[in-house]
């Protein structure tokens, strides 16, 4: 099986380690000092279980590696758009592209069956370019959990026991070749299920990211020293509650409590992905992960003021970093 990554920092990284011991011929597009890195010296992923070495096929451009017989995007929101217009080399007529991110994906509401069927989701594919040039036919849909970071290109350190990936197709049908890429991640090592629920598998993870991201942001700390205080708490807590509301609106409800979830994220000292971005200078994801949600609850009349006033904040700090611009400036 040819599966390639596209973007091998941390999520991508630890993935494509996992696909090498799994036995697939992998490649990598990836640029700059990480190219650089696996071209050099391979892949090197430092789990609790040991080390994953790997030597894939390296390349800046899809016409170097060619048809794959799945390509995975692992890259943040704000690059889908460019991402897409540079894979159509690695797509073959019945290649599928798994996006394995946070957020509401931008094929949320396509193979959907609903009145809301083919509905586009702005925030996360902004001029349509993933929708047009990638298509909602190819698709699958996936969720990560796995605390990882970067330390040096070309090296991924997971620092997460639990590390799980849950892939399914939008119409929840449990296709051959997701059931194939699922296999290959087993195979390596890393738990990985085809959901016939990929959209309130969507929403389990994006309350995570609702609840830790803007905090975290805002106290640029670590989710365990975050939640360490009682006010912090409730107020992440309150966050969670406004998050299942708005995914029960949407025909989405996510089990368990609001506690259960945060105590989970208050026992990792784990820097959320978006804090990693501000403090590594890179764009930030506010608008596919967290106004997208506000507009969502917006149409469905769902109140979410914890939500929308620390989303808010988070903006604001983002845009003075530079790293955000707001769609309505």
């Amino acid at each position: 099986m040819k599966v390639c990554i596209v973007g091998a920092g941390a999520i991508g990284g630890h993935l494509a380690g996992r696909l090498a011991q799994g036995g697939v011929e992998l490649s990598v597009l990836a640029r700059g000092a990480t190219l650089e890195a696996i071209r050099a010296r391979g892949l090197r992923v430092l789990t609790a279980d040991g080390v994953l070495e790997a030597r894939p096929r390296a390349a800046s451009e899809a016409a170097e590696l060619g048809p794959q017989d799945a390509v995975v995007v692992c890259t943040k929101v704000p690059a889908h758009g460019a991402v897409a217009r540079a894979i159509g080399p690695l797509l073959g007529p019945d290649t599928p592209v798994a996006f394995v991110a946070n957020g509401i994906p931008w094929w949320y509401f396509a193979r959907h069956g609903g009145p809301e069927e083919g509905r586009r989701v702005p925030e996360a594919d902004p001029d349509g370019a993933v929708w047009d040039s990638v298509g909602p036919d190819r698709v699958v849909g996936g969720v990560i959990y796995s605390a990882c970071h970067a330390p040096e290109p070309g090296v991924i350190e997971v620092t997460s026991r639990g590390s799980k990936l849950i892939l399914g197709e939008p119409d929840g049908r449990r296709s051959d070749c997701a059931i194939a890429l699922a296999s290959a991640f087993k195979a390596g090592g890393l738990p990985c299920s085809v959901s016939a629920d990929i959209r309130t598998e969507i929403w389990a993870k994006l309350l995570n990211n609702l609840s830790n991201g803007p905090i975290c942001t805002l106290t640029r700390r670590h989710m365990q020293d975050t939640f360490r205080d009682a006010p912090v708490r409730a107020a992440a807590l309150q966050v969670v509650r406004e998050g299942m509301a708005i995914a029960a609106a949407y025909g989405r409800p996510v089990p368990g409590t609001a506690e259960e979830r945060i105590d989970l994220s208050a026992g990792i000292p784990h820097k959320p992905s978006i804090l990693q971005d501000l403090e590594a200078g890179r764009p930030m994801e506010v608008d596919a992960l967290f106004q997208v949600v506000l507009r969502l609850a917006r149409e469905r009349g769902v109140p979410a003021p914890m939500l929308e006033l620390l989303v808010t904040m988070m903006a604001q700090a983002a845009e003075a970093a530079g790293l955000y611009a707001s769609r309505a400036g």
